[in-house]
Order: C-alpha cells, then sequence, then structure tokens
C-alpha cells in the first residue's frame, strides 16, 4: 500500500505559503465561460508535470479502481472490465492553479456518466472523495464530477497517458483547476459531506473554479 504523501514536504511547505500570501491572484473574477483563458492563466503549448515527487508503477494486471460509498451498486473493475465500458472522446483546456493553462486536449476514455449509471449514487451522496495510488487525495461536489465533459481518461492525444501524467487512468474535471483532476485514480468514494483531500488540507479551496479564482481556501 502507497504510504500518503507528506504533508511536511518542502514542496507543500511551499505551496502552504502561496496559500496564506495569495500568490497568483488577480482579483478579476469571472463568471465561468466569460473567457476561454481564466483570470490570472497564461497559455502553454508543452503539458507541464506536476505530481508529489513520485510517480507511481500500476501495473494493469494488478490495476483495479474502487468504487465505494453511498451507491446502490459499489463495485471494483479490473482493467479489462474498464476497457470494456462504452469509450468516449473529448477535447477540452487544462487550467493548471500554477498559472498554465493549455487548450485544445484530446482525451479518451470512459464518461463519468457512464460509470454513475452503473453505480447509482444515493442520494444521500453530495460529493466524492478520490484516492490515488501515490496517496493523493482530492475532493469534488459530486455535481462537478457528474459534469458532462467529466471523464475517466486512458489517453491523451490518441496515445495512452503516460505515468507522468497519470497512466494508465486519470479523471478529467476541465472545468475545475487541474489538481482536482486526480492522477493514477484508484478509489472512488461517495461520501454525504465534504471531506477536505490533500492540497484542500494545505490551503487550497474546497472547489476550485478557475473563473472565480478559487485557488485558496477563503478561511
Amino acid at each position: 500500500m502507497q504510504d500518503d504523501p507528506p504533508e511536511d514536504s518542502k514542496l507543500t511547505r511551499s505551496k502552504r505559503a502561496w496559500a496564506e500570501a495569495g500568490k497568483f491572484l488577480t482579483g478579476r473574477a469571472a463568471p465561468p465561460g466569460a473567457d476561454r483563458l481564466p483570470p490570472g492563466q497564461h497559455l502553454v503549448t508543452d503539458w507541464p508535470v506536476l505530481d508529489l515527487g513520485v510517480q507511481p508503477e500500476v501495473p494493469l494486471a494488478t490495476w483495479r479502481l474502487r468504487v465505494t460509498g453511498f451507491a446502490a451498486t459499489p463495485l471494483t473493475l479490473t482493467w479489462e472490465e474498464f476497457g470494456a465500458l462504452p469509450q468516449q472522446t473529448r477535447r477540452s483546456d487544462i487550467h493548471c492553479v500554477t498559472t498554465w493553462s493549455r487548450h485544445d486536449n484530446d482525451w479518451q476514455g470512459v464518461a463519468v456518466r457512464t460509470l454513475l449509471d452503473l453505480v447509482q449514487p444515493l442520494p444521500i451522496a453530495r460529493f466524492v472523495l478520490l484516492t490515488a495510488h501515490d496517496g493523493y487525495t482530492t475532493n469534488l461536489p459530486l455535481a462537478d464530477f457528474a459534469a458532462e465533459e467529466a471523464m475517466l481518461a486512458t489517453h491523451w492525444q490518441g496515445a495512452p497517458l503516460s505515468p507522468a501524467h497519470g497512466g494508465p487512468m486519470r479523471l478529467v474535471v476541465p472545468h475545475l483547476y487541474f489538481w482536482k483532476s486526480a492522477k493514477w485514480l484508484k478509489e472512488i468514494e461517495f461520501i454525504g459531506a465534504d471531506r477536505a483531500g490533500f492540497w484542500e488540507r494545505n490551503g487550497y479551496h474546497m472547489r476550485g473554479d478557475p473563473w472565480r479564482e478559487e485557488r485558496y481556501s477563503d478561511d
């Protein structure tokens, strides 16, 4: 089992200080979709690699996706079972809280709504807590997780996701800052009350809307 990521590492301390200082905030929040590039963001053409210092190797033979919590049909999928689900493609932008954005990313994988149809979250479920193979966690309102463009992605730009970018499978929720789109996803837990994940415990916003500059906690 992967240990929980360290909350007193140099990286964590640095980003916690960013949150306390409000680094990168412009104060120019706008309604979602008012501009393709959210406030305080700049465009890049590459795809920067950001993680907690660990890029886990996840063999497909032992890969599992667990769906737990408040659901009518909790389940565990093997890689073969996951790959047998209906596949879709999406094109979307990426907005990282560290101020870079990348336009027109082509994804392939399983739409989140396809998974939701299988597991049927119960009415009490209002949030999800995501856990990755490196121990990383992040939280999302169920409404954001269930957005039409949200995807459990296995491919990017026509090729399998590299381990550095979250392969073999990661979440993509393009309308929120990308720290919410957990890499190396292994568990989706439906929960009734919001529960802070790794960066949320370290000063980051509980939701993370780029157009509202929800980079850091309001507390």
